[in-house]
């Protein structure tokens, strides 16, 4: 088994320092983050390239499929489903997640008439402006949570209008930055904990300059980074390119993925996933 480092007592000793953030707060009733805790080591990953959204889930694993610009649907075995930073359509198909997150930098990230069928639509932000929006959705086979950032708002900043959304499925902790405007502070990272799987805007711009998206990446580790929120292949190349000293790179065409706590690659990977808006299996 390849274990990934410890962390250290200085990362400990953050963690616990922090406690009046909305996603390290552990209330009674509500089950444990897994993510924030201490773990000796973590699993691994398996890739099984052409899974329709349809199928079932293998047991003790993830799917994750790249709709289009910052969507992507994350599943379970058990069929539990949550579409990230949804704008209202994800392909013309019949189906109907449990749960939706968005962000409201962009009318790209959100819709104000999510579908009233879908059981759970979590905003990225609060309805009272410059508060933190704060989720602790448990689902059993996953649980959601967030960590709010900033956002650059009409020549000025709106604080907590943007969240970060963490899934724990299966032991995975998979981590959607949406619309991120800012490096997050050492609370913030401390907040979010292990994330094995991160998905992370590569315009450039928009969301992040690349040298600083790239630190963020560094920063959290992750065994796997999915690009996402990027506009032509250049801006994905700058990227890729940024972290090729770091990262291993896969682009072979895929769509989709699915992730299970096994056997982690020696070498952290970039999976380049195309988007592909829902569609019935062939």
């Amino acid at each position: 088994m390849i274990r990934r480092p410890r962390l250290t007592l200085k990362t400990v000793a953050l963690a616990l320092a922090v406690p009046v953030l909305p996603a390290l707060a552990q209330d009674e009733g509500r089950r444990l983050s897994h993510c924030i805790a201490i773990a000796d080591a973590t699993p691994g990953v398996e890739f099984i390239h052409k899974a329709s959204f349809r199928d079932p889930v293998p047991e003790f694993s993830a799917r994750i499929s790249y709709i289009d610009h910052s969507m992507f649907l994350i599943q379970t075995p058990g069929g539990v489903s949550a579409i990230t930073d949804y704008n209202g359509w994800h392909g013309n198909v019949d189906f109907i997640p449990d749960v939706v997150t968005m962000n409201h930098a962009h009318s790209s990230h959100w819709t104000g008439a999510p579908d009233p069928a879908i059981p759970h639509a979590l905003n990225g932000w609060s309805e009272t402006y410059g508060e933190a929006a704060d989720h602790y959705l448990d689902l059993d086979e996953m649980l959601i949570r967030n960590v709010s950032t900033d956002i650059r708002s009409m020549g000025g900043v709106e604080e907590n209008g943007n969240s970060i959304f963490i899934f724990e499925v299966e032991g995975l902790c998979i981590g959607h930055l949406g619309h991120l405007h800012h490096e997050p502070n050492e609370e913030q990272y401390a907040a979010l904990g292990r994330i094995d799987v991160l998905m992370a805007p590569v315009d450039g711009g928009m969301t992040l300059d690349l040298p600083t998206m790239t630190r963020v990446v560094e920063r959290l580790k992750s065994s796997v980074v999915l690009p996402m929120h990027w506009f032509s292949d250049a801006s994905l190349r700058w990227f890729l390119e940024g972290v090729s000293d770091q990262f291993e790179i896969v682009d072979d065409g895929r769509s989709a993925l699915t992730v299970s706590l096994r056997d982690l690659p020696s070498r952290p990977t970039v999976i380049v996933l195309r988007p592909r808006p829902l569609t019935e299996p062939e």
